[in-house]
């Protein structure tokens, strides 16, 4: 009964469920990227290269192998545009974070001192009746 314990408690933590909805988020993102380059980018690249059509560039070999380096540029420019696109999010996320952090240090800054609770004023005190011994 332990290790199920243990497991379900793995399992809840929030880093494990905020992976989860991650993997989910970048499964539906991976589409999107997918549309773009596919209905977007490789045509205009294919126009712009005399209508070459990437997803059916073939290198043939003996026989009837073939190498398909239209599917390894369109994942590499789909790689590419994710790798951007992530790149871009996490550099929004890290400003929105540094505004909030110079907010909140401002606020700090401008806050009056904490009042001193009952241990600190019984210590203070102290302090003075020993300075004036």
């Amino acid at each position: 009964m332990g290790l199920i314990k243990e497991f379900k408690d793995f399992a809840m933590r929030g880093s494990v469920i905020d992976l989860a909805v991650g993997v989910v988020i970048g499964a539906a993102f991976q589409k999107i990227v997918d549309s773009v380059v596919k209905d977007l980018l490789m045509p205009v690249l294919g126009l712009l290269l005399n209508g070459i059509d990437f997803s059916h560039l073939e290198i043939p070999l003996m026989g009837e192998a073939k190498i398909t380096i239209g599917n390894f540029i369109n994942t590499t420019i789909q790689f590419i545009i994710m790798a951007f696109a992530v790149f871009l999010l996490i550099k929004g996320i890290n400003r929105l974070n540094r505004l909030q952090e110079e907010k909140d240090a401002a606020a700090e800054a401008t806050a009056p001192p904490a009042e001193p609770n009952a241990q600190e004023k019984l210590l203070s005190e102290i302090r003075d009746l020993l300075k004036n011994r």
